[in-house]
């Protein structure tokens, strides 16, 4: 059984939706940002940086893994889903899934921080970040006008994605015009196992959180 560690967070639902699509059996262990549980001994040495998500694979020697990302290849790669194994195919899901390690994920949590909790408005960062959020909004937008999904199909990076744009509201970005990223957002949200994927751990629509669990949502 795979052990994941998570929160109601982009990154966390990244983990739980994988788990889902794949039908693995899991365990779920929901870590409190307001405790700092992340931050203690016994998490530490599952994920020396103290982010979610991480997963222990006890069918592997209790082997943990930490970085989304890296999670997701790694269950992926365990089960043979979600990844060609062919090198191009390969290649095309890991470049789209480092697209959104390296630039998604940095730029709309950033866009986050300064749009809705930053203790001044800063309005030169709030427009750089959700600027850069939107162009990246536009790269998907120009690939998905191509292909169905990210590396054509279904794969770990359409997961990966999916928990961040979906969100875009709460950084202030817009998808209007979008329409292949609208198509795109529809249909993986329409699928069972993502609408699983993100009751684990269930969670309030953002206007309904306090201002303490919502910083916690930037955090991995």
């Amino acid at each position: 059984m795979i052990e994941l560690f998570t929160a109601a967070t982009p990154n966390g639902h990244k983990v739980s939706i994988a788990l889902e699509e794949l039908g693995l059996p899991y365990q779920v262990r929901v870590l409190s940002f307001d405790k700092r549980e992340q931050k203690a001994p016994e998490f530490l040495r599952i994920n020396p940086n103290g982010r979610i998500p991480a997963i222990v694979d006890h069918d592997n020697d209790d082997f943990p893994v930490f970085e989304s990302g890296a999670i997701l290849i790694y269950l992926a790669e365990k089960t043979g889903r979600l990844m060609p194994s062919d090198p191009k195919g390969r290649s095309r899901v890991i470049q789209w899934l480092m697209f959104q390690m390296g630039g998604i994920g940095p730029m709309q949590g950033q866009a986050n921080v300064f749009y809705r909790y930053f203790p001044e408005k800063l309005q030169p960062a709030i427009d750089r970040y959700q600027h850069e959020t939107r162009r990246l909004y536009e790269v998907l937008d120009g690939r998905l006008a191509e292909t169905e999904y990210l590396a054509g199909d279904y794969s770990i990076a359409d997961i990966a994605t999916f928990p961040w744009v979906r969100v875009h509201d709460w950084a202030g970005v817009s998808v209007d015009g979008l329409e292949h990223l609208q198509r795109w957002l529809a249909a993986i949200e329409s699928r069972p196992a993502v609408q699983r994927g993100l009751q684990v751990p269930p969670r309030h629509e953002p206007d309904e959180r306090s201002i303490s669990s919502a910083q916690a949502m930037l955090m991995r």
